[in-house]
């Protein structure tokens, strides 16, 4: 968890095993990050990830938890091969 300014975090990078994809355990890891965020105050939390099919599980992942798709951010430039999510962590939370 990266601080980009005051209010907003980013996620910089998070992997779980094969054996435990599909179980529950990246939505843990983002709600655990998501809980580090809110207790230093971030309202908003951002992440860059890639494409391809080797990410659409991940993609998936994030939808699942709220994030929506955004612009890039803190000097990303958008290519072929990345896309940005944010989340407003004023939203209710999921469970």
């Amino acid at each position: 968890l990266k601080q980009l300014d005051p209010l907003t975090g980013e996620v910089k990078s998070m992997r779980a095993t094969a054996a435990a994809r599909g179980r529950g355990v990246g939505f843990a890891i983002l709600d655990h990050i998501a809980g580090l965020a809110r207790d230093r105050g971030y309202t908003a939390l951002k992440l860059e990830t890639g494409t391809g099919p080797l990410f659409e599980g991940a993609h998936a992942l994030y939808r699942r938890y709220g994030f929506a798709p955004c612009p890039p951010f803190a000097g990303y430039v958008e290519t072929d091969f990345n896309r940005f999510y944010a989340l407003d962590l004023s939203a209710p939370q999921l469970q």
